[in-house]
Parts: structure tokens; sequence; C-alpha cells
């Protein structure tokens, strides 16, 4: 049964290594640095669909087991398109949710940046209050 499976996300080829010392060589400016924690949330991403994948060819045959007359041909093509809609209703689902993800933080960063001007402004009139306050003084007396 061949349900639809998102690929791996495709990476560059592996560098050679050093004729010398047979390392792979160090980081280089042309090649971004990894981010662990990103890599570690692809892993966990690859792993979670993988787990659906799963779920949704168990669940493929057991509702299959419920129509025990059916051919084995027929069975296989009914648990493939089973497994199929499923599959296709949780990538739905995913894609839903990372674009309300991206949604609430392109909103929480917009709030940011608005929070922290407001707080520059009121710490630069609060610094330009302090200072007319000291040079008052000082030009009365002078």
């Amino acid at each position: 049964m061949g349900g639809r499976q998102r690929p791996p996300k495709a990476r560059g080829a592996r560098p050679e290594p050093n004729r010398r010392t047979g390392r792979p060589p160090g980081p280089r400016a042309d090649r971004a640095a990894v981010d662990p924690g990103l890599e570690i949330a692809r892993l966990e991403g690859y792993l979670a669909w993988e787990a659906e994948v799963a779920a949704a060819r168990r669940d493929a045959r057991a509702f299959a087991d419920r129509f025990p007359w059916l051919a084995p041909d027929d069975r296989e093509v009914l648990e493939e398109a089973y497994a199929e809609d499923r599959l296709r209703y949780a990538e739905e689902v995913v894609d839903r949710a990372v674009g309300r993800c991206r949604a609430l933080a392109a909103r929480y960063r917009a709030e940011c940046r608005r929070i922290c001007a407001r707080w520059a402004a009121v710490c630069l009139g609060v610094a330009f209050a302090a200072a007319l306050l000291a040079a008052v003084p000082a030009a009365l007396h002078g």
C-alpha cells in the first residue's frame, strides 16, 4: 500500500573528505552554519509525519476489515484510498496550523516592535526632560 508521504527535505551532497586527513572539511564561508535546534525540529517533524503515515495505514486496514467479503485487490484499493484521504486531510491540518503559526508570529513581532518603539519614545522623553530640568537651574544661575 503506497500512501502519500511527504519526502524529506532535499539536502546538498556530502562534501568530499580531505585527502590528507580523511575528515570532512571544516565550515566554509559559502556554507551556512547548521542550527541544531532547527535540525531537531526537522527530525521531530519527520518522525511525527511517519507516525501519521503508520496510523493512517493501520486505520485503513481496520476499516477494510469491516468488509470481509471484499476481494484482496478491492481491499487493497480501499485501504490505499482510505490512507491517501486521511494523509491528505492530515497534510491540510498541518498546513493550516503552520499558516496560523506564521500569522501569529508576524502579529507578535509587529506588537513587539510597537511596544519597543513606545518604550523608546518614553525613555527619550524622560531623558530629554531630565536634561532640560538639569539645564534650567544652570541657566537661571548663570
